[in-house]
């Protein structure tokens, strides 16, 4: 019988993620399946909780990765901390500030949103505004925003957000590993992100984090929280503690590849990672504006690792992505929602923001161009 592992292409991943997998992440998610109570993998458990808290700039007790991809860490902290009838604040500019809308809402929460143009960032009068005119139980933003290439003023409206008695919700899907996360510093009370954008690991975990201050709301619940699995009191009990008890079998290799990503990234240094992305993100940006096209995003708002560039008129955008799979062996993304068919979304997150990649990608948009 065929195999159809055997015929899979090595292609570029230059999408919005997943991006390309580090040579030794592969070789440590081959490394053998311990059992998820093993005391060798207790120890690689404890490590990768206190490598997340370096790279989140945190000393938050909870912080652990959550067994799913970064829409699993969005529930984890919507699902933790929401219950019916709550006011919740989600600012949306994006794909991904829509999602928290239909969360919070499926929970019973009473969503208000504040709402910025796509290919723009939230406005933090806006924000000011509405945070004077209600009482919020949570405030809700993502960071760097994945449908647009935006990188939100997340400092600005922490420090608004400080102001009053919300939660601050936080989504770095984009951004950990590639921009700063300052947890602490920004007081932010549930963080969650992804594997496989800047970390350069394969998509199936969701690093999470919850302040003190979230862990209080979570004990002080009316009724219990209605997803078992992605409960984190009961989580808890398997990644904290000197006994260890059973929730749910880990996927262990999975948590070696993030061990062995973060490792990297601690040997890389956070201040020369991201001015790996950042150097990647300029020298594309030269070379679109050289092609004689542009990007959609404001210089000031740019995200390193999410370029959004402005597909030229009476240029099929589809057919261009499709002839960069099947000839140049590379993967760009599509615009998504009021974008869709305007922009090609290009991925410089973690290993694949190397200067080789940039350059092969802007020699194959010039191929396909011309």
């Amino acid at each position: 019988m065929h195999n159809l592992l055997d015929s899979i292409t090595d292609v570029l991943l230059m999408g919005p993620g997943p991006s390309a997998v580090h040579p030794e992440v592969y070789k440590a998610l081959a490394r053998p399946t311990l059992g998820h109570l093993d005391s060798e993998f207790i120890a690689i458990m404890d490590q990768t909780k206190e490598h997340m808290r370096w790279l989140m700039n945190t000393k938050n007790a909870l912080t652990f990765p959550i067994s799913g991809t970064g829409s699993a860490g969005m529930e984890t902290c919507f699902v933790n901390l929401v219950e019916p009838g709550d006011s919740v604040l989600v600012l949306v500019n994006g794909v991904f500030g829509k999602r928290m809308v239909e969360v919070a809402s499926r929970l019973g929460a009473q969503v208000d949103t504040v709402d910025a143009m796509w290919g723009m960032p939230i406005d933090i009068v806006d924000v000011r505004a509405a945070l004077k005119k209600k009482a919020y139980k949570i405030v809700a933003l993502v960071h760097a925003e994945t449908s647009t290439g935006v990188l939100n003023p997340v400092q600005e409206i922490a420090a608004e957000v400080g102001r009053t008695e919300a939660l601050f919700l936080l989504d770095s899907v984009t951004g950990l590993g590639g921009i700063p996360v300052k947890v602490d510093e920004w007081r932010v009370d549930a963080f969650y992100s992804g594997t496989q954008k800047c970390l350069s690991v394969p998509p199936g975990l969701a690093p999470a984090s919850l302040s003190a201050r979230a862990h209080e709301v979570l004990n002080a619940r009316k009724k219990p929280v209605p997803n078992w699995y992605l409960d984190v009191s009961l989580l808890t009990s398997y990644w904290e503690g000197a006994k260890r008890a059973y929730h749910h079998t880990a996927p262990i290799n999975m948590i070696y590849g993030l061990y062995q990503g973060l490792l990297l990234l601690r040997a890389e240094g956070q201040e020369a990672a991201f001015a790996r992305h950042r150097e990647a993100h300029l020298q594309f940006v030269e070379g679109i504006e050289e092609m004689g096209l542009s990007m959609l995003v404001p210089k000031e708002s740019r995200l390193p690792m999410l370029n959004a560039v402005v597909v030229p008129e009476g240029v099929d955008e589809a057919a261009v992505r499709a002839r960069l799979r099947q000839e140049y062996h590379i993967e760009i993304g599509a615009g998504l929602g009021p974008l869709a068919g305007a922009i090609w979304r290009v991925g410089l997150m973690g290993y694949t923001a190397r200067p080789e990649n940039v350059t092969r990608v802007l020699n194959a948009l010039r191929g396909c161009l011309s």
